[in-house]
């Protein structure tokens, strides 16, 4: 009965963050501030302006751009042909 009353007395001396997580309320507090902290600049890093989801967007940017390149080098080789074909049958 003496040690009942000796932990109660333990448990109403300690904080809700002290029963509950462990934690004194400052250092929950902190860590609280911590994860935080952490989570905004994760959330900047995958959505913000300079985030993983504008990288992506313009790697695909870039790749339409290169086969763009590949496409006008072709109508341009082919447009060349055609010229110079032209140009041969008017000098004629």
């Amino acid at each position: 009965m003496h040690n009942e009353a000796l932990y109660e007395e333990i448990d109403n001396s300690l904080s809700f963050t002290e029963k509950h997580l462990g934690l004194s309320l400052s250092k929950f507090l902190i860590l609280l501030g911590i994860v935080l902290v952490v989570g905004v600049y994760i959330g900047v890093l995958l959505f913000g302006d300079n985030s993983l989801e504008v990288l992506l967007g313009l790697e695909d940017y870039q790749q339409y751009l290169q086969n763009e390149i590949i496409r006008l080098k072709d109508e341009n080789a082919g447009l060349q042909k055609e010229y110079f074909e032209l140009k041969e049958i008017s000098a004629q």
